[in-house]
């Protein structure tokens, strides 16, 4: 998995200067960097000292082969997912390092938004990093793992009630966990939306992005 480097598409206003802040966005299982890059338009604005990059994921999706995966979800065991997230951290870590390094930013200066496994991959890597990143934005995603937390970034949580994909619930068991680990967590139920981000879900991602990423 060291060997691995990941890539995606970019997006920042500044020509030339140096970035203040890093957005890195993770997309979910199937998709690529292109699916989450094309809603930095509607919030870049708000950042406007800010570097977005979205990687894609390691792995050729084994359900949709267009697209990656961070790890395969043919079993959604506990087990497996877990097992899924700890091979592909490495990866996603090794990956924050080298843009931290790229921009000269230390880590309370990055914050991560994931998307269904995105944000599985964003709450795995994020909790076990040696240092805490500004924060973190989960839209649509589940807790893996409750072991090896040592960070404790702020958490923003937002899940649609009918999203058919993730279950709903799963915002709660991961609003339970964190709680008990001392993470500071928001969680936002989006009502009658499914596996999807919309845009009032996206003004509380902006509203959390705007206090913690200073």
């Amino acid at each position: 998995m060291e060997n691995i480097t990941l890539s995606g598409p970019e997006h920042c206003h500044l020509q030339g200067e140096k970035p203040e802040q890093l957005i890195i966005l993770l997309h979910g299982l199937g998709a690529n960097g292109d699916d989450l890059i094309g809603l930095v338009p509607m919030i870049s604005a708000q950042f406007p000292r800010a570097h977005f990059i979205a990687p894609n994921a390691p792995y050729t999706c084994d359900m949709a082969p267009s697209g990656y995966q961070w790890f395969s979800l043919r079993d959604w065991s506990p087990a497996s997912m877990l097992k899924g997230a700890q091979q592909a951290a490495p990866a996603l870590n090794l990956f924050i390092d080298t843009q931290l390094k790229r921009f000269n930013l230390p880590d309370n200066k990055v914050a991560l938004v994931g998307f269904s496994q995105g944000t599985m991959m964003a709450l795995y890597a994020a909790l076990r990093r040696p240092k805490p990143c500004a924060g973190v934005v989960g839209f649509s995603g589940a807790m893996i793992g409750e072991e090896g937390i040592i960070s404790k970034p702020p958490v923003c949580l937002i899940h649609g009630t009918q999203d058919m994909v993730v279950p709903f619930g799963a915002m709660a068991l991961a609003d339970a966990i964190l709680k008990k680990e001392g993470v500071p967590v928001e969680t936002f139920a989006r009502p009658n939306l499914g596996h999807s981000i919309d845009p009032q879900g996206m003004g509380i991602a902006m509203a959390f992005l705007k206090k913690h990423l200073a």
